[in-house]
């Protein structure tokens, strides 16, 4: 476990794509990275050191999704060639020398994302066409489509139950879609342009999205409410993550950078430069211990994420000793707690890796599909957690090359340096406990302002109670009076 607010390290770096990486995403077992490319392929990327990568071609244009199953044992992407396939990578289908792939004809314009259901059943795809629409995994055919946009539809995400769908696009809406009615059950309309990113945290409790003018919104579900608003990148928001604990949000932009909220404070604490250009995707594993970022100079950069303090585990065993999963306290009891706007501290660290100088050992990298573009295989259900041999054309025949790919898998990958200063240990750690009690502080005078209203408006309630009372009761004497005086 590290240390209070450590900061976050650079540790990889992958250089194999020839374009721009438009998405990344982690496999759920935390072994694999995968990333999408202008290039039109597909890189997986195994993450111990001795392990290859595998570049997957198929496509006809350029990917801008890529997902993993939640079981790890497809990958779909999403592309401007109007189509959505599903992956499985397999021993089988690295020696036919084709893409083990199923393509999906999905919409009449290029498809901007792609997402799979919590249980691997449906996937979601967003598209230029206007419309969401939601297909059956397992019998390969289209299921619904959702059409209450008026412009592009920019990206889909399935809520962590699977019974919403949440969509956002060029018009400047965020919906909600109820995957059992197919009905549109709420929007969340921002006038401030088009949105670009939407995802749910880990909870279903909240929304988030992101827009083009570089602001990042987080809406409530249960109270259907803005609860937090940051502007704090100076061009568009490409793409953001929840962490699993539901505490921080990393977002990557337009203008270059990797921020890192902390949602408890509702504050910019870290920047992160390092890429040359728009940082176009940005992911956290499912276990929150590694995030990675892709932008348009084609590299993708693995993290160590370090400033979260509780492990996930420790989160999730906790959550299974409630009732229900999210109970109060929510972020939004103790929202707004001080008189900053949510906008960039000057006590926001930058961290400025060197990129171009480091050094990671580059894998080896198995090609599949480049002979067979156009082809589709229906799909397998073979992990890709297992490392497939590349066939003796791709090897070059004979016992000498596989032996030197046994040399090259080897060898270790050496650390990658980061320039950043670290604070002492003691220092820092005081300085966790002074935050944390200026919330604590904050919090109870919220709370004890909220208390006030209560206590106001319960009197004021008694006195109207009082008030309407005895008019009742005069109402009725007149009334007696006026009866006595008749009879």
């Amino acid at each position: 476990m590290s240390s209070v607010m450590d900061d976050p390290a650079l540790e990889r770096h992958f250089k194999e794509h020839n374009d721009a990486v438009t998405c990344v995403g982690f496999d759920p077992n935390g072994r694999q990275l995968a990333s999408a490319s202008v290039d039109k392929s597909l890189m997986i990327w195994n993450l111990a050191a001795k392990a290859r990568a595998f570049r997957y071609v198929g496509h006809q244009d350029v990917l801008t999704g890529v997902e993993f199953s939640p079981c790890g044992d497809l990958v779909a992407t999403s592309s401007k060639d109007r189509t959505v396939r599903l992956w499985t990578p397999s021993t089988r289908g690295a020696s036919t020398g084709s893409t083990a792939s199923t393509a999906f004809k999905a919409h009449t314009a290029a498809v901007r994302s792609v997402a799979f259901s919590p249980d691997g059943l449906r996937l979601a795809t967003a598209s230029d066409d206007k419309s969401v629409k939601v297909w059956s995994v397992q019998r390969q055919s289209f299921v619904c489509s959702l059409a209450q946009h008026t412009n592009w539809v920019r990206c889909a995400r399935f809520s962590p139950d699977g019974r919403l769908i949440a969509s956002c696009g060029d018009d400047g809406t965020v919906r909600l879609w109820d995957t059992s009615t197919k009905h549109c059950i709420n929007c969340f309309t921002y006038y401030g342009g088009c949105e670009t990113f939407v995802g749910f945290n880990s909870s279903g409790t909240c929304v988030a999205s992101s827009g083009a003018d570089g602001s990042l919104k987080v809406w409530d579900l249960r109270t259907n409410k803005l609860i937090q608003h940051y502007q704090v990148h100076s061009a568009a928001i490409n793409s953001f993550s929840f962490h699993p604990s539901n505490n921080y949000l990393i977002s990557g932009s337009s203008d270059g950078t990797v921020k890192i909220l902390d949602l408890l404070e509702g504050r910019l604490i870290y920047t992160l430069h390092g890429h040359n250009g728009a940082v176009l995707s940005v992911a956290f594993s499912r276990a929150g211990d590694l995030f990675a970022s892709g932008g348009a100079g084609g590299q993708v950069l693995m993290w160590r994420t370090n400033f979260d303090t509780k492990s996930y585990r420790d989160v999730l065993q906790q959550h299974s000793w409630r009732s229900t999963p999210d109970p109060p306290p929510h972020v939004a009891d103790i929202h707004p707690r001080g008189p900053h706007l949510h906008l960039p501290k000057a006590s926001a660290i930058q961290i400025s890796p060197a990129v171009a100088d480091t050094r990671s050992t580059d894998p080896l990298v198995v090609e599949f599909g480049r002979s067979a573009r156009g082809t589709t295989r229906s799909m397998r259900e073979e992990s890709t957690r297992g490392a497939a041999e590349p066939p003796l054309s791709q090897t070059g025949g004979g016992g000498r090359r596989r032996a030197e790919d046994e040399e090259d898998e080897t060898g270790q990958t050496r650390p990658v340096g980061v320039l950043c200063t670290h604070q002492s240990g003691l220092d820092s750690t005081l300085q966790h406990i002074v935050q944390q009690l200026d919330i604590l502080t904050q919090t109870v005078s919220v709370l004890e302002e909220r208390l006030t209203i209560t206590e106001d408006k319960l009197k004021g309630c008694l006195l109207n109670q009082s008030h309407v009372l005895r008019d009742v009761r005069s109402s009725w004497a007149r009334r007696r009076t006026q009866s006595e005086g008749t009879g």
